[in-house]
């Protein structure tokens, strides 16, 4: 980032300006929590590369060996940024926990409805509760990139080139940059982990369940013997 963007990123004058301004996300729907993330990580992802103009990180020291500020750089700035990033990171933690919950609660309520449906309709009822569209699949997160043969990725029938909607219990939402794709593998060697995937063929959309089960010494790298990369 050149140094006419970094001009325009804000940043807050001092942290005792957070606390008036702290975040309520009580009532918002799932779609505005969503919104609220994703445009928190654009601020986040602004206030990192100011930290990098600066040639420092969250833990570089910001003294000379003998206890004065460094000359180098813009101390108060990097401060100010620093303790913006701690804020922001402390909202995303509580926005991932009630987008999380609200997925949930969506999911429920997807729930309650098909079980208030009657085991048999007559054929007006019948039609009009075909009209309404199928619930909407979980939002890929990941692509495969590539699969390796004769691997547990490929006996799976996973295939490069396929969306990954959900790896156990690595959704859109809490992936993390696919480290809880991770975690759920190392928990789960030598088990079947569920794994949700689109895949195009021609024109149609396929959405498929696949058993993937990770383990060692079938001879290649890793567990899986596929790469993934997030969306």
């Amino acid at each position: 980032m050149d140094e006419s963007n970094l001009a325009t990123i804000h940043v807050p004058s001092g942290p005792s300006s957070y606390a008036q301004d702290r975040p309520n996300y009580d009532g918002l729907t799932l779609q505005q929590l969503v919104n609220r993330k994703d445009n928190l990580e654009v601020e986040l992802k602004a206030l990192g590369a100011v930290l990098d103009s600066h040639g420092v990180t969250m833990q570089s020291t910001l003294t000379t060996f003998d206890g004065f500020p460094r000359a180098d750089i813009d101390v108060a700035q990097v401060r100010v940024t620093r303790a913006r990033i701690i804020h922001l990171r402390n909202d995303w933690k509580e926005l991932m926990d009630k987008i999380e919950k609200a997925l949930h609660q969506h999911h429920a309520n997807i729930q309650a409805e098909e079980a208030k449906k009657p085991a048999t309709v007559n054929q007006d009822s019948a039609s009009t509760t075909s009209s309404g569209p199928p619930p909407a699949p979980e939002a890929p997160f990941a692509k495969v990139n590539s699969v390796e043969p004769e691997s547990p990725a490929n006996e799976a029938g996973l295939k490069a080139g396929d969306l990954i909607r959900r790896f156990g219990t690595a959704i859109w939402s809490n992936h993390e940059r696919l480290r809880k794709v991770g975690e759920v593998v190392q928990q789960n060697t030598g088990r079947p982990i569920l794994v949700k995937v689109s895949r195009q063929t021609g024109n149609q959309t396929q959405e498929l369940d696949l058993r993937l089960t990770p383990r060692q010494g079938w001879g290649g790298r890793g567990s899986l013997g596929c790469h993934i990369l997030p969306l």
